[in-house]
């Protein structure tokens, strides 16, 4: 595998770990977060989703 599918697979790692941190430390304060999400309309989950993307794409060209 190259540097390119190795980075991704690593990027891909990291992001299990830190999904998975406040399931693992507080999972009463995920759930009731999982279920407030679960009621929001999909217009709000959308910009939650896109604003997650920008500061992604964001914090990638300038430290990337």
């Amino acid at each position: 595998m190259g540097t390119m599918g190795t980075t991704f697979l690593m990027a891909f790692a990291l992001m299990l770990v830190f999904e998975g941190i406040l399931p693992f430390l507080a999972p009463n304060l995920w759930r009731e977060t999982f279920r407030k999400v679960t009621q929001m309309s999909d217009g709000q989950i959308r910009f939650f989703g896109l604003t997650s993307m920008l500061i992604g794409v964001i914090l990638l060209f300038t430290f990337g």
